[in-house]
């Protein structure tokens, strides 16, 4: 009985020691990103503290409407480590939305962030779909200062249904959640998917699948 309880009792130190090896959070106060550096790390290495400054925590810009003249009928506005470099390491980002009347933002999915959207202005048609099998659609539609989560990886858009413009301001928890707009992923990739492989996969003829990778 005294030998197990001693070995229980390594056992259990031994996975306290792992946990207190995990560290997830930052450890130092800022990472902040230095572009110029060409060490290849997991996100972006840092600069010499004492060379920061204020602005490589702040960015200027979403005040401004974004050019929602385009195929979509929106404009995405980021705000990420590439613009914005005291993020580093934070896990966290922003996006500005801006919509046209009846534009859309693209069926897509963020590959290492969940996006936590509010509407500024207007009406948002959103929806996700929850993973195979089940493919469930879960939308709803969202009037000025409502609030909508989509959770991460998850196929996801957003609609304007109202008269006038939208707009959204998004959080995301990464500071480069990544995007990948699903038309634009398999229909344009480069160099293309096989036609007769889209053509199956769609249940479609092939000459539909020739015209749409036309368009990307």
């Amino acid at each position: 009985m005294a030998k197990n309880i001693i070995l229980f009792s390594i056992i259990a130190l031994s996975f306290c020691c792992f946990a207190y090896a995990f560290e997830p959070s930052p450890l130092q106060d800022f990472c902040v990103a230095d572009a110029t550096s060409s060490a290849r790390v997991n996100g972006v290495a840092c600069k010499n503290p004492m060379s920061v400054s204020a602005n490589d925590f702040s960015f200027s810009g979403l005040h401004l409407p974004g050019n929602t003249s385009n195929a979509v009928g929106s404009r995405v506005t980021p705000v990420t480590v590439v613009q914005l470099p005291g993020l580093n390491t934070l896990g966290i980002s922003m996006v500005r939305i801006d919509y046209a009347p009846t534009g859309i933002n693209p069926p897509h999915t963020h590959p290492r962030a969940t996006e936590i959207l509010t509407v500024v202005d207007g009406s948002l048609e959103v929806g996700f779909v929850t993973s195979n099998p089940d493919n469930k659609h879960i939308t709803k539609v969202l009037q000025k200062g409502d609030v909508f989560v989509f959770p991460v990886g998850l196929v996801h858009f957003q609609r304007n249904v109202g008269k006038g413009n939208a707009l959204a301001i998004a959080a995301l928890s990464s500071q480069n959640p990544g995007v990948i707009t699903i038309a634009n992923a398999v229909f344009g990739s480069k160099p293309d998917i096989a036609s007769d492989i889209l053509a199956k996969a769609f249940q479609v003829d092939k000459s539909i699948v020739d015209q749409l990778q036309t368009k990307f």
